[in-house]
């Protein structure tokens, strides 16, 4: 109930609005269903010749208000008898019973239509507040994460939510007013059986709340195993082309066989005891009735009750109306066990600690003047450092390349300066600031990212090249792409720069896909570039062209090269060779092959 409580907190109240509205119609409701009810005593005395006392009219103030309103109502039920018989004020008892019920089925409606929209107002906070964080937590986190889990949590988990949690909000907040307000009128009725009552009803609340509890353990199981289920769904569509090429078909299907068959059997079990949750609620509803009812019927035969027969007909019309609402809140519960797994697997994304965080006194960064320096930096995931004492100092302007054996620490290193991580000895500084004094967005809006893997969006040429840039012309956007040498295929594409790449840009080859993330870059225009690897992965024709942009968009621009083909840096400023961890050589190429060290042994193996 935990989670519970810190929804309403934190997703709930601000709707308060539509929930006093909401509590104001199912009070107005409690009161009319009470009120309707009483009208069934009149009508069994009349019926059956009960009560044939006289009343006379009795002024306010003059009694009790339950005397009073008692006295006045038989008043003028004994004028309508006297004026036009029984019949007639039978029939104006029965159609007062009916206009009464339809207000008070008219305010449990409205009840109703003002929690509909704090039901899907919650829910679409609840995913906005989950996507938020899911892209303002750092890099790290998804290292730990399945990309699957996390997509589960975000949709299936919050189906659930939606279906279980917020599908009972009504019923929470309409059950305990029509238990309290009857509970208060069966205390007038007759406070020796209600004492009874409350002595019967908590003794079905801790059954029904131990099947809950087992309740709420296996649904955090059952979507535990969807997260794994989309996980393995995911990773097997990723990957279809190996899945293929290895003849690995029947491997991967009896793998998703074997985590649906698991998912299936705890889903049945959750379902099983879900579905026990109504029967139990309704033999254990319908033992109390009958005890309540063999109760007070001895009384009344006993001459020991202080009410007479149609009152105990009222009393026990309203104790069954408490017995509905009380299997609601049984339901409500049991729906909230169910959904409470659903939220502490939300809670993890939503509390996760974002480690990359701006200062609260930042100081202001808005042009590169001077150098990047790495000050004695070292940074390890886990146990072992990847990166380990490692200075190096980047003029304005200049191109620096970095070079090495896979594992060598090249992307991490160059990881630090957008502060996708954050080190954990040394500093990063531009112009003598460090990085971690800067607010994140103003330190990465100085920067253009260019990767081995271009990664695009399934939209069109025009919005992948403007992404993450606002208020571009589509002469700028044009330009970009002439400089990118992507305007040509573009213009050749069916609708321009209107076509959609489809997903992740699978409509055109690795060559086109890289100058787009170059054009990208350019229409950002930003004073630092990290180019990582993005030839690497290209044949030589697209690599040429590819190069040509990329030698377009270094220009007068301070980079950041990680390089495998040592071909494309040769005209680099400086040259670092980094070997687990550290820089173990830099300068220009004619230097370091005249030193005849790693980086000349690494050319070597390149050329042989």
């Amino acid at each position: 109930m935990k989670g519970f409580t810190g929804l309403l907190r934190r997703f709930v109240l601000p709707y308060k609005r539509y929930m006093v509205l909401n509590v104001l119609f199912n009070v107005l409701a409690a009161f009319l269903t009470l009120f309707s009810f009483a009208l069934i005593i009149p009508i069994l005395e009349m019926l059956f010749g009960l009560n044939t006392g006289h009343y006379e009219f009795m002024a306010w103030g003059s009694g009790g208000v339950k005397e009073v309103v008692v006295n006045n109502f038989y008043y003028f039920v004994q004028c309508i008898i006297e004026r036009f018989g029984q019949s007639t004020a039978l029939a104006v008892i029965a159609a007062a019973l009916v206009v009464m019920t339809a207000f008070k089925t008219g305010s449990a409606y409205l009840s109703a239509f003002f929690m509909i929209p704090i039901r899907t107002g919650v829910v679409r906070d609840l995913r906005n507040a989950i996507y938020h964080k899911i892209v303002s937590l750092p890099i790290g986190f998804f290292s730990n994460e399945r990309k699957g889990d996390v997509m589960a949590r975000m949709s299936g988990d919050v189906t659930e939510v939606e279906n279980s949690i917020m599908s009972s909000l009504d019923m929470l907040f309409k059950n305990p007013i029509m238990i309290i307000v009857c509970l208060t009128m069966m205390i007038i009725v007759s406070w020796q059986l209600t004492i009874f009552v409350l002595i019967l009803l908590p003794i079905a609340g801790l059954v029904m709340g131990r099947v809950g509890k087992r309740l709420k353990r296996v649904s955090l199981e059952g979507q535990t195993q969807w997260g794994q289920l989309l996980s393995n769904i995911e990773e097997t569509i990723g990957g279809l082309r190996i899945v293929k090429a290895f003849n690995a078909e029947k491997k991967v299907n009896r793998r998703f066989e074997h985590e649906n068959e698991r998912y299936r059997a705890i889903t049945t079990r959750m379902q099983r005891r879900y579905e026990l949750a109504h029967p139990m609620s309704e033999f254990l509803g319908t033992a109390t009735i009958a005890i309540v009812l063999w109760f007070g019927g001895t009384l009344i035969l006993g001459g020991k009750a202080s009410i007479t027969a149609p009152s105990f007909i009222y009393y026990m019309v309203i104790f069954y109306s408490i017995i509905n609402p009380a299997k609601d809140l049984s339901k409500a519960s049991y729906n909230i066990q169910r959904g409470s797994a659903a939220l502490q697997r939300i809670d993890k994304i939503l509390t996760a600690e974002n480690t990359i965080t701006d200062p609260e006194q930042p100081v202001a960064l808005n042009a590169l003047t001077q150098s990047i320096k790495f000050d004695h930096v070292s940074f390890r995931y886990e146990d072992t450092w990847v990166i380990n004492d490692v200075s190096l100092d980047i003029p304005r302007g200049a191109t620096v390349a970095l070079v090495g054996q896979s594992g060598s620490g090249k992307t991490t290193l160059a990881d630090l300066l957008p502060r996708f991580w954050d080190v954990q000895q040394g500093a990063v500084t531009i112009d003598g600031i460090d990085i971690r004094d800067v607010r994140v967005a103003d330190l990465r809006a100085l920067m253009g990212n260019v990767n081995q893997e271009a990664i695009l969006f399934n939209d069109t040429f025009y919005h992948n090249i403007t992404f993450g840039v606002d208020n571009a012309t589509r002469e700028e956007v044009e330009e970009a792409a002439r400089i990118a040498n992507a305007y040509d295929f573009i213009m050749a594409s069916e609708d321009g720069f209107d076509t959609n790449i489809g997903d992740r840009g699978c409509k055109l080859s690795g060559g086109q896909r890289q100058r787009i993330s170059i054009a990208r870059a350019i229409l950002k225009n930003p004073p630092i570039l990290i180019l990582d690897e993005a030839t690497s992965a290209l044949d030589t024709e697209s690599e040429h062209l590819v190069q040509q942009a990329l030698d377009n968009l270094m220009k007068g621009r301070t980079t950041l090269v990680i390089a495998h083909r040592l071909s494309t840096i040769k005209n680099a400023d400086i040259i670092c060779v980094l070997q687990d961890g550290r820089i173990v050589e830099q300068g220009t190429h004619d230097n370091l092959i005249a030193h005849d060290g790693p980086y000349k042994h690494l050319v070597e193996m390149q050329e042989l």
